[in-house]
């Protein structure tokens, strides 16, 4: 095995960086939904690539890809509250929320190709053409875009569930529900508004990757099990959490892929996940 040089390396951890930040965005909503509305979202995915198919289609027509966040953010809050207004109204449990969620990834996953075909598509930006060169390492512009909304929107939620009255209800709710209603939380509401914003953040995360990769329906089912992983290291229903546990599979795989070959990369996120499980059982509970 041949060791890579600095400037390889040091990319490398640069790329994880950056790849890192987009799966702690796509996981900061599904840890949210999970920890705090007990609701296993898999539709999440599938919401975040339909958001990166109409940021698509919009930029297509000449809009700029981020302005299309003012309509793609407002869609899809409505949409999480939509879903998760169904979800309470038919009590529907944890487990088959699964269920149900996974049987809307496939629906969400035909409708893309039915409106876009399964053909490759990829966002044409002004944006992709801009890549700095600093010291020898490249920054892309997209991804500096990514990383920017990961570090804001982490922060901002967790400044939200710890220093707001409604994120301190929203944590209530989730630790003893009947003493939280007791106490006159008003839960639906909450919910209502958390479900949508876990959707709204999977949407941004469907902007950033319209920016920066290729998109095609079948993708949806790849970025699952590394971002679950992300969300099950950091622990669920924390703001932060994902963000770093995400960088922390993005460097390692890169670092990986640097070292070793490619092929390897995807061992390095399940085994760190296993080794949690493990060692602290208890850690994603």
């Amino acid at each position: 095995m041949t060791l890579p040089s600095a400037t390889l390396l040091a990319q490398s951890v640069l790329s994880g960086i950056f790849v890192g930040a987009l799966y702690g965005l796509l996981g900061l909503g599904l840890s949210l939904s999970w920890g705090l509305l007990r609701m296993i979202n898999l539709a999440h995915f599938a919401f975040a690539f339909l958001a990166a198919y109409l940021c698509w289609q919009m930029a297509s027509k000449g809009i700029d890809p981020l302005a299309t966040l003012l309509v793609i953010v407002p869609l899809f809050f409505a949409i999480g509250t939509g879903l998760h207004w169904a979800v309470a109204r038919f009590a529907i449990t944890p487990f088959n929320s699964l269920l149900l969620s996974f049987g809307l990834t496939g629906i969400v996953e035909a409708l893309i190709q039915a409106i876009w075909t399964a053909d490759f598509r990829k966002l044409e930006s002004s944006y992709g053409e801009h890549t700095w060169k600093v010291g020898g390492l490249y920054i892309p512009l997209p991804e500096i875009i990514t990383l920017g909304f990961a570090l804001t929107l982490s922060l901002a939620v967790w400044a939200v569930l710890r220093h707001t009255d409604l994120g301190k209800a929203l944590r209530a709710s989730a630790e003893d529900a009947p003493i939280a209603a007791a106490f006159g939380i008003n839960q639906r509401r909450n919910a209502l508004l958390l479900a949508g914003t876990c959707s709204a953040l999977a949407s941004v995360a469907g902007v950033c990757l319209a920016l920066g990769f290729t998109l095609a329906p079948s993708q949806i089912y790849a970025w699952i099990g590394v971002v679950f992983a992300a969300v099950m290291l950091g622990g669920l229903g924390r703001a932060l959490a994902p963000l770093v546990a995400g960088i922390v599979i993005g460097v390692s795989e890169a670092v990986t892929m640097a070292v070793t070959a490619p092929s390897w990369a995807p061992l390095v996120s399940f085994t760190l996940l296993i080794a949690i499980l493990l060692l602290r059982p208890g850690r994603a509970a």
